[in-house]
């Protein structure tokens, strides 16, 4: 970019440095659960701020636009990966929710045991640590608005199967967005199932009642009820409802998305909450990712709703093998991912983006 008199940005001569307005700055928290656990705040200087838990497969836990809270917290919070907590429902002792919560690499459902061995809910990766392999800041006064932080996130074990995640997170001052850029490699010298779901958790005061839940696609109800609850004809269950004393402890209910994509194999998902005047987009190749999984938990004091793009709904290692669609990467096979989170404020962006 020139800088020059005759082509200067709004900043120029009038920034000492880049933190000024935005980029990437990494910590450790020392008080309570999360004592110890390795974090990267990330501001993109548009209001869109959120926190990367690096050792927690870089998941981002707190999301804020403006003053607006946009993820679910658990009870938990931010809490030290536990790496033997794959073993039945334990992956919830330490759910913390947050804004992305990855499940897999190799399993993402319930709990369950076959011959291929015992797998617990949802998987092992977000309980392991990254390795993280750069920082890259932005410069403004050289014209580089640009910023990133990348790390490896190995889920492995001898004799295989051996998983490594490579994940970027990346993002421009000025820009409302955030993008994840995610590699998955076979190292192991056998084949590896592969199954890989985003929990994205969306909470108040994103979510509220009237709040709108924007997809598109055939769907039907996890438990394959056409009464169900809440994913019935009859019910408007994209709009969110005050909370519900059915949903106090498990209470919950799911569906299962084949999204709708674009012209482009675009396919997107989002949260539009009309009173605080703007919408978060979700974005993803249904190539990639071609399930959405629309979780809705509206428990008083646990009032969540998850969209959850998936190479699979989460039914598990074991029905996916039954049903001939469990991924099996071959010896040093890579498969690539990508998700977008925008937020939109603008008429023209939000109508299109609602529909």
């Amino acid at each position: 970019m020139n800088t020059n008199e005759t082509n200067t940005q709004p900043w120029t001569n009038k920034l000492s440095h880049a933190a000024q307005w935005g980029g990437i700055e990494t910590s450790v928290l020392d008080n309570g659960a999360g004592r110890g656990t390795r974090i990267a705040w990330i501001n993109t200087g548009t209001g869109l701020r959120y926190k990367v838990v690096l050792d927690r497969a870089m998941d981002i836990a707190e999301a804020f636009y403006n003053q607006h809270g946009l993820a679910w917290l658990s009870h938990a919070g931010v809490t030290p990966p536990q790496p033997f907590s794959d073993g039945g429902i334990d992956w919830l002792r330490t759910f913390g929710g947050g804004l992305v919560t990855t499940c897999g690499l190799s399993h993402v459902g319930g709990p369950e045991s076959d011959e291929y061995g015992q797998r617990g809910l949802h998987g092992e990766i977000s309980n392991i640590p990254a390795e993280i392999e750069s920082i890259i800041q932005p410069d403004p006064a050289a014209g580089k608005l640009d910023m990133s932080i990348t790390g490896i996130i190995r889920q492995s074990r001898v004799f295989g199967p051996v998983l490594e995640l490579r994940r970027t997170i990346s993002g421009t001052l000025g820009k409302p967005t955030l993008k994840i850029h995610d590699e998955i490699i076979n190292r192991a010298n056998t084949p590896a199932p592969h199954m890989l779901l985003y929990h994205c958790n969306f909470g108040w005061p994103l979510v509220d009642e009237g709040a709108r839940l924007v997809w598109q696609g055939k769907w039907q109800s996890r438990d394959g009820n056409p009464q169900n609850p809440i994913f019935n004809a009859d019910n408007d269950f994209r709009r969110c409802p005050a909370p519900l004393e059915a949903h106090n402890g498990f209470g919950e209910e799911a569906a299962f998305i084949d999204i709708e994509a674009d012209a482009n194999g675009q396919a997107s998902c989002g949260v539009y909450n009309e009173a605080l005047g703007f919408a978060v987009a979700v974005r993803f190749p249904k190539a990639q990712l071609p399930w959405l999984t629309n979780w809705q938990h509206w428990g008083k004091g646990e009032y969540v709703t998850g969209l959850e793009p998936g190479t699979h709904p989460p039914i598990g290692q074991s029905a996916a093998r039954a049903q001939n669609t469990l991924i099996e990467l071959a010896p040093g096979e890579k498969r690539s991912y990508t998700l977008e989170i925008e937020i939109l404020t603008d008429k023209e962006s939000i109508g299109a983006f609602v529909g």
